[in-house]
């Protein structure tokens, strides 16, 4: 951990377990008395409530999980009639933990946008930053396998066409795809074997997205905290002690987003589901448009809008691991965009084109506005997706001229003061 430890056992049992197993030493290093850059804002409470989140779809997780049944024949049953019935408060525990997946997303993106705008994945950050991406990548995976589990229509499709998609590797190694999907499925097409294998990763993975949110948390506490303005802290007169101040700031923060969650929760909870799920699982009739839930419709978005099946996989998969590289392919020596003029404008561009390859995800393929078919609209927004972070990050990082750097964080906080 960054920094000497600071804490003084208050009494001889205190002493004999800090000797033998120093958990109070830890905590009080990692969450009393850690430095902090004392201009931290509102975009870095969500680090402080995805924890929230995390905690919340893990404990409302096991208690669902004591009651659905992973049969093809009685899933729906089991979520629609025992859960949302019959179960005390299970329609509660239902819908947090379903609208608390789509708050969980929405945080982990602002999360993540953030982290892009100030440039907090460069040095020495770069583990920390791969970390969040394989956080992410293991929420899709968890999502996507837990959106299969009330096993309704969209589920049923969902799954069906996701799968599918690694029979497009036969096209590289024939019957390398067909096998992986077999495998995947645990017979030869979407059912009872898939609904198990998928409870069954559903419920394993939080345990390892935990996990990983642990290392996450140390590999933060070695370097320290980013800051809005991306300079390094200088000693004392820039930092804060973690508690009372971000302990304080944190809280409130994660109270507001629970008051959000909780008017989702109790006022409109099917807002972000598809209606189709209510209807149960039936492999003779195909949807109008399957679609998944909205945190993935950009990627959604860039796969359907390559005609070509493997090169749309390679372009989904690209995307995502695109995220990973990000410490090397940005080569401006000024890390935060807020003295990154150019920069600041591409990455609103930026924002501005996931949240137009969204919508044009939600949409049906054949879909047109203003004459132009979304389509190829979802075309040009991959293409910018890719050319930000492969062009625009290498080149711009080369030629931009940033605006001075401040001295120290503390001088524009506290003026004169030293």
């Amino acid at each position: 951990m960054s920094g000497q430890s600071t804490y003084v056992p208050q009494n001889g049992f205190m002493r004999w377990l800090d000797s033998r197993l120093p958990l109070v030493r830890f905590a009080h290093d990692t969450m009393i008395t850690f430095p902090t850059p004392r201009n931290l804002n509102f975009w870095y409470a969500f680090g402080a409530i995805l924890t929230f989140f995390l905690g919340l779809q893990i404990v409302t997780g096991i208690v669902l999980a004591m009651h659905y049944v992973p049969n093809a024949n009685m899933a729906f049953d089991s979520v629609e009639n025992n859960i949302m019935r019959d179960v005390n408060y299970g329609w509660l525990l239902r819908y947090m933990h379903a609208n608390g997946a789509s708050m969980f997303f929405l945080a982990v993106y602002v999360h993540m946008f953030r982290g892009l705008y100030y440039g907090s994945y460069k040095a020495p950050r770069e583990i920390l930053w791969i970390l969040g991406v394989i956080i992410y990548v293991l929420m899709i995976a968890t999502a996507f396998m837990g959106y299969v589990l009330p096993w309704g229509q969209m589920s049923f499709w969902a799954a069906t066409v996701i799968t599918n998609l690694f029979s497009s590797l036969d096209q590289i190694v024939p019957h390398l795809g067909s096998t992986i999907a077999t495998w995947l499925w645990g017979d030869f097409a979407v059912g009872d074997a898939t609904l198990n294998r998928f409870f069954s990763l559903h419920y394993l993975l939080p345990f390892v997205i935990a996990a990983v949110v642990g290392l996450h948390i140390w590999a933060l506490h070695v370097p320290g905290n980013n800051n809005p303005l991306g300079i390094d802290v200088k000693g004392p007169q820039d930092s804060l002690p973690f508690h009372p101040y971000y302990t304080a700031k944190d809280a409130f923060y994660v109270g507001l987003f629970a008051i959000v969650f909780a008017g989702l929760v109790f006022f409109a909870p099917d807002l972000v589901g598809n209606p189709d799920n209510y209807i149960p699982a039936n492999p003779l009739v195909t949807p109008a448009d399957i679609v998944p839930e909205w945190y993935l419709l950009p990627f959604y978005a860039m796969l359907r809008s390559i005609p070509q099946k493997l090169i749309g996989v390679i372009v989904l998969a690209g995307a995502m691991f695109t995220l990973a590289f990000i410490p090397w392919l940005d080569t401006s020596r000024v890390r935060s965009c807020r003295f990154r003029p150019l920069m600041k404008q591409f990455f609103w561009l930026f924002v501005i084109d996931c949240i137009v390859l969204g919508y044009c995800g939600a949409q049906s393929v054949d879909a047109v506005r203003f004459g132009i078919p979304l389509v190829m609209v979802a075309r040009v927004g991959t293409a910018y997706y890719y050319a930000f972070f492969w062009v625009l990050m290498p080149v711009l990082g080369l030629l931009e001229t940033p605006k001075p750097l401040p001295d120290s964080i503390s001088k524009p906080v506290l003026g004169a003061a030293k």
